[in-house]
């Protein structure tokens, strides 16, 4: 990678290092992660799967975790609460996933780095692959451990985050953590009683 493209790559990095998720900030959380934090425990919790789900490519795997919000850097953090479709959400993470990632990779010598970050994105959109899957149930995953986290620390109430993901988690391990993760919300809340 050339200079320029170090610097470019770290300007991107940095408005997700800052760039507070959308959906703690209108929960009220005094002090959001970022959408960097975000990605950081995805790809940390990734590499912990290594023999633990039969076919998947952890390396693919991490790298899907660290580019799956990538355009966030360009749109922002859109969240269900944006009163923004579906569709709307995909084209504009699109546009700035591919703005965001040809403008990285025009300084990368291989150029196929680039575009196969685009591809990963696009594969986790799609939700398609085995790699795809189970990058959304670590998005999934991190957001209720985070919600629980946050309800300890600052005693608030992020019971939508729980329901929203009952029946999120259909691949182990994530059944057992998510069913691990709620038995000891539960034992919290009964002790904060």
């Amino acid at each position: 990678m050339t200079v320029n493209g170090v610097m470019e790559l770290l300007s991107a990095l940095d408005s997700l290092k800052h760039l507070k998720r959308t959906g703690w900030i209108k929960m009220g959380v005094p002090e959001p992660e970022t959408v960097a934090c975000h990605m950081y425990r995805m790809a940390v919790l990734a590499m912990s799967l290594e023999g633990q789900i039969e076919g998947l490519d952890v390396g693919r795997t991490v790298t899907m975790s660290l580019v799956h919000d990538l355009a966030e850097a360009i749109v922002g953090d859109i969240t269900p609460y944006c009163s923004i479709s579906t569709e709307e959400k995909h084209d504009l993470e699109n546009k700035a996933c591919t703005i965001a990632i040809h403008k990285i990779a025009a300084y990368v010598p291989m150029a196929a780095v680039g575009e196969q970050w685009i591809e990963q994105w696009k594969e986790y959109e799609a939700q398609e692959t085995l790699e795809a899957k189970v990058v959304k149930h670590l998005d999934k995953f991190d957001m209720v451990a985070q919600a629980f986290e946050y309800e300890r620390k600052y005693g608030l109430d992020l019971e939508q985050f729980f329901e929203s993901t009952k029946t999120a988690f259909t691949i182990a391990p994530f059944v057992e953590w998510d069913r691990e993760l709620r038995i000891r919300r539960d034992l919290w809340l009964q002790r904060k009683q």
